[in-house]
C-alpha cells in the first residue's frame, strides 16, 4: 500500500513552555527542518528550533555601499565629465558638495535591499502554506502552540516521527498535507 506524500507532521501544545521543551528535545534528537507557530513571541523558541542568523544585514551593507557609490559616481560624472562648469575656481570634483546626495542614496538603496532581501529570503509573498490544511491550526492565533517537523528532514520517518512527537506530550499530532 502506497502512502501519499505529506509536507510534515505537526504537534499541538497547550502552553509555550511545553512547546519550547518539545522543540529542544526534537532538535537534540537530530531533527533540523523544524518550524514553530504561536500566537505571541515565545522567548527561546527560535534558539530551540535552531534558527540561524540571517543574511539581511549583509544585504543592507551591500545595498548601502552600492547606493553610496552610485550617488557619488553620478555626481562626479555630472560635475566633472559630462557638464564641467567652473564656478568660482573650485575643482570639478568638489567631493564635500557630493556628501548629502551620497548619503541619501546610501540610505535609499540600503532600504530597498533590506525590504526586497527580506521578502526574497522569507519566500514571500506566500499566499498559501500547507499548515493551513490542518483544521486545528486556526487556533495558532488564539491559544495553541504548534511544532512542525517537515518531511524534507533527513531523519523524518512518518511513523517514527509521529511516535516521537506523541512522547513530547503533544495534545495532538496531525499530518500536514501539501
Amino acid at each position: 500500500m502506497e502512502q501519499t506524500a505529506i509536507y510534515g507532521l505537526m504537534a499541538e501544545f497547550d502552553d509555550p513552555e511545553a512547546l519550547v521543551q518539545a522543540a529542544q528535545r526534537t532538535y537534540v534528537e537530530g531533527y533540523r527542518k523544524l518550524d514553530a507557530f504561536s500566537p505571541f513571541p515565545v522567548h527561546g523558541l527560535s534558539h530551540a528550533i535552531g534558527v540561524r542568523r540571517t543574511a539581511v544585514p549583509l544585504l543592507v551593507l551591500i545595498g548601502g555601499l552600492v547606493g553610496a557609490g552610485a550617488g557619488f559616481l553620478l555626481q562626479y560624472w555630472t560635475a566633472a565629465v559630462a557638464y564641467p562648469i567652473n564656478v568660482g575656481g573650485r575643482p570639478y570634483n568638489s567631493w564635500p558638495a557630493f556628501i548629502p546626495v551620497t548619503f541619501e542614496m546610501l540610505v535609499l538603496i540600503a532600504a530597498f535591499f533590506a525590504v526586497f532581501g527580506m521578502l526574497a529570503l522569507n519566500g514571500l509573498p506566500m499566499p498559501y502554506h500547507p499548515v493551513f490544511n490542518v483544521p486545528s491550526f486556526q487556533l495558532a492565533t488564539r491559544d495553541r502552540f504548534f511544532l512542525l517537523v517537515m518531511a524534507t528532514d533527513p531523519k523524518f520517518d512518518r511513523v517514527q516521527t509521529g511516535r516521537f512527537l506523541q512522547t513530547l506530550g503533544a495534545r495532538d499530532v496531525a499530518e500536514v498535507e501539501p
